[in-house]
């Protein structure tokens, strides 16, 4: 389950659909969709180990924070406190 979503743009993306103020357009859009669906349905961080999501645990000063891939350079990232908190989209790399 989300339960907060720290990017102003994807906080608007999840609510209306409207996607004009995120970095990503088209394809990925349509793939955020299907990543923000299947994390709000999820009951543990490991549920978004699925083929092609490139789920991982960052490590370091991110410890604590997992991510998948939306597209080549962004990613959507989130904490875990029984459902998925600061949820941004970002290019960390």
């Amino acid at each position: 389950m989300i339960k907060s979503i720290s990017h102003k743009g994807l906080r608007q993306f999840a609510a209306t659909g409207k996607g004009g103020k995120l970095p990503v357009q088209g394809a990925a859009q349509n793939r955020l969709v299907q990543m923000l669906q299947t994390l709000n349905a999820a009951s543990q961080p490991e549920d978004m180990n699925l083929p092609g999501f490139h789920f991982h645990a960052l490590t370091g000063d991110r410890k604590g924070t997992y991510s998948v891939r939306v597209t080549a350079n962004w990613r959507l990232t989130f904490e875990w406190n029984s459902g998925a908190t600061n949820v941004k989209l970002e290019d960390y790399h």
